[in-house]
């Protein structure tokens, strides 16, 4: 078990998928029920105790500058990318940022409602430094209301993780959010570069695991995806889950 002291969203990516919506407006500050997806996520970091959180920007980088001036509560640092990152490149800037021990990270687009317990407790709680280089929060596919491929990992009754083979079908469909290890973030390229490659580091040492999401994750991918999400929040139907 951790205590979450430090969290970072990361907000720069270009959202090519939710055109036109983004051509002028970063992804992460389109809204649903009523506030942008950039603070529904810093919300579910404040609600667990997370004191400082880092957000990147690049794409409207002004936009989401002033999204984040404009918030109150915990301290709330931005890292401006004239060059895209992309996952990986974007942490590793950020790891001074990022505290001593391990870190949440979530997508600017990742909204989750919590169940029974708040996603990042569970995630807080099943963390051991000692086995662990980073734990993933994953959404049953069946569950998703969108499309999701082939999926992304299968679990061993531990919950470590491992990607599909050729052809094979995968259960699970990674959410967005995650809890790393400042260790798995060392020794990295320079510049952009993929969180897979650090995924696949921690998969080859039987370090990487995750856990089942409990309550409502939204696959907001495309324009539709984000009006399914609407109508499903302004319906109530994401209470009737519980």
């Amino acid at each position: 078990m951790i205590t979450l002291t430090h969290g970072m969203v990361l907000a720069a990516g270009l959202g090519l998928r939710m055109r036109p919506l983004t051509e002028t407006t970063a992804k992460p500050l389109l809204r649903l029920s009523g506030r942008s997806l950039l603070d529904h996520a810093l919300d579910r970091l404040d609600s667990v105790g997370i004191g400082q959180a880092v957000v990147n920007a690049h794409w409207h980088a002004d936009q989401v500058a002033a999204a984040v001036a404009g918030r109150a509560g915990p301290r709330v640092v931005l890292q401006r990318e004239d060059t895209l990152l992309e996952t990986g490149g974007g942490v590793a800037r950020a790891l001074p940022l990022l505290g001593d021990g391990p870190f949440a990270v979530a997508n600017g687009d990742s909204v989750w409602l919590d169940g029974p317990r708040q996603a990042l407790g569970r995630m807080a709680a099943m963390f051991d430094p000692e086995t662990m280089d980073g734990l993933l929060l994953v959404v049953r596919s069946a569950q998703v209301d969108g499309e999701t491929g082939r999926g992304d990992f299968l679990l061993d009754p531990l919950g470590r993780v491992r990607r599909p083979k050729e052809r094979e079908l995968a259960p699970y469909v990674f959410s967005g959010v995650q809890i790393l290890s400042p260790g798995l973030v060392r020794d990295v390229p320079d510049g952009p570069f993929s969180l897979n490659i650090l995924y696949d580091r921690a998969i080859d040492s039987g370090r990487l695991f995750a856990l089942v999401h409990d309550g409502v994750w939204f696959h907001l991918s495309t324009p539709p995806d984000l009006e399914r999400a609407e109508a499903a929040m302004q319906a109530g139907l994401v209470r009737a889950v519980f």
